[in-house]
């Protein structure tokens, strides 16, 4: 049976909006400054956070489960196998977006409340944002029967 493959980038609309904001806030407010290149260190920094977190990305790939922010270089994976459950989750507005420590463990997130948790069978949980739970935690169900079947 050939193995699932699933890719899914959810943009950070929300996350770059906000940045971008802020960007322009720092921009209007020390414009006509004579020290306005001081500011420079702080859009550039915007600039980075903008180039890291544009999107998350879901993977699904020769029995792993990858979510990395970006181009990647701020990543995630597990093995299927260390996944005991998958479940759509509604995060609190609250817990904000990027990389957090929640009530419920940690949490990549970049737009939006929805989530999928995973329950690790070593203990603990990961949430990854998406705008598709329900279609990841069937993909991640799917790859990990077809795993187990290979495995066994």
């Amino acid at each position: 049976m050939p193995s699932v493959h699933f890719r899914h980038t959810q943009p950070g609309i929300l996350l770059l909006s906000l940045l971008a904001a802020a960007a322009c806030v720092i921009t209007l407010a020390g414009y006509g400054s004579v020290n306005f290149w001081l500011l420079a260190p702080f859009i550039t920094l915007l600039a980075v956070c903008a180039g890291l977190f544009y999107g998350l990305t879901t993977e699904i790939s020769d029995g792993m489960l990858t979510c990395k922010f970006g181009p990647g270089l701020i990543r995630r994976s597990f093995a299927l196998e260390t996944i005991e459950h998958a479940r759509p989750v509604r995060n609190k507005w609250y817990y904000g977006w990027g990389i957090r420590y929640t009530p419920h463990g940690w949490l990549f997130n970049v737009s939006g409340l929805d989530a999928v948790e995973l329950e690790l069978k070593g203990g603990g949980t990961f949430r990854i944002g998406t705008d598709r739970p329900e279609e990841l935690v069937a993909v991640i169900e799917r790859a990990k029967a077809g795993s187990s079947r290979r495995s066994g």
